[in-house]
């Protein structure tokens, strides 16, 4: 029996037929961009299936068997599967074609993974959350400012399978300098997986200067002379947002320190170095976040502060006015009380007497209030 009868009997690879038939189709047409929209045109979950000899593209490798079986059967090159969001019933086909463990391969489908690094016998299986900076014209009190998502990579001897979830963080353009740099490419799958982890840590860096315009956009806004009025909604936001991006960031520490340091299979120690230069990428991300979420908490209590002083002044204001007030009021009210017998009531000078003691009284108190900044 041939080795693909022996895959089908194993595997019950009739589900793997329409891999093929995809595969076709995709070799008639012009490369799918899949980033946009989410789900493949194709109708699958399948982006890519392409086998690399030498850092080289083979030609005519898009369906999965024949990959998988020439790969194995030569053991030169490996195949590169790229999948988007697959269902349970999409992937299992390939789990067994691949050995995969069916733990990974739950966290794979089921996405909403921590970031982490998992060894099953010779296969290393990794999770990278992707993050994406959402363009907005005015940042608000519910204004999205980061969008996530992920991207899990199996990598083998001679396999390398990328599972992506969210509508971001397409590896096509990924592939296409890894094709152009086939020395990189021939050091086999282990080399994919440090692109991946390069371009998701490249987009950390880049999301985090763009967070650092909305913070100093805020931050002028606070300082600004009416900046006791400002939103601090806006302020919760970008925390709630900075939160958001430090739950991607800060868990790839120690998986990528991993891969940078301990001996791995189907890492070899020339790729290691490459890792180490991504861990100091991955280092300058999380000091920014650290640094952005410190600076964020003293804008926030300057705020407060500025809030807090602007209502002194306003109560100083108003009780200033509120003894100005009180002068004629109490002046008025002794002579309003018709008392028969009261001094100056029939005095022709009385009237007039009394408006120069309030005036002056009132002239007196302003300008004291004045003097001492209360007014």
């Amino acid at each position: 029996m041939s080795m693909a009868g022996n895959l089908r009997k194993v595997t019950g690879l009739g589900r793997v037929n329409g891999f093929r038939r995809m595969a076709r189709l995709a070799r008639r047409g012009a490369r799918v961009d899949l980033s946009h929209p989410a789900r493949s045109p194709l109708g699958s979950a399948v982006v890519n299936c392409v086998t690399y000899q030498d850092g080289q593209r083979v030609p005519g490798s898009g369906d999965l068997v024949d990959a998988v079986q020439r790969v194995r059967k030569t053991d030169d090159g490996f195949v590169w599967l790229g999948l988007h969001e697959p269902t349970a019933r999409e992937f299992a086909g390939i789990a067994e074609l691949f050995g995969l463990h069916p733990l990974a391969v739950e966290d794979a489908v089921e996405a909403h993974q921590r970031p982490k690094l998992e060894r099953y016998g010779d296969t290393l299986f990794a999770v990278f959350k992707t993050v994406c900076y959402v363009e907005h014209k005015e940042l608000t009190a519910t204004s999205e400012v980061v969008n996530t998502g992920e991207i899990m990579v199996f990598v083998g001897h001679d396999f390398v399978i990328t599972v992506r979830h969210g509508r971001h963080g397409s590896l096509g353009p990924l592939r296409e300098e890894l094709e152009a740099n086939p020395e990189q490419l021939a050091k086999g799958p282990a080399a994919v997986l440090h692109a991946i982890a390069d371009h998701v840590v490249d987009d950390y860096l880049n999301v985090t200067d763009s967070v650092q315009a909305d913070i100093d956009q805020v931050e002028t806004d606070v300082f600004a002379e009416n900046g006791a009025r400002a939103d601090p909604g806006r302020i919760y936001q970008l925390k709630r947002e900075l939160l958001e991006l430090k739950r991607a960031v800060a868990p790839l520490a120690r998986p990528i320190l991993e891969l940078a340091t301990r001996p791995e299979r189907v890492v070899a120690p020339e790729i290691q170095a490459y890792f180490r230069d991504v861990s100091d990428h991955l280092l300058r991300a999380t000091e920014q976040i650290a640094a952005f979420d410190e600076l964020l908490n003293s804008i926030l209590q300057a705020h407060l502060a500025q809030v807090s002083v602007a209502q002194n002044e306003d109560m100083r204001k108003i009780t200033a006015w509120a003894a100005l007030i009180a002068v004629p009021t109490m002046v008025c009210g002794v002579y309003g009380m018709n008392f028969e017998y009261m001094p100056e009531l029939h005095w022709k000078l009385g009237y007039p007497m009394v408006w120069v003691v309030i005036a002056g009284a009132c002239t007196a108190l302003y300008r004291g209030f004045k003097r001492n900044g209360w007014l």
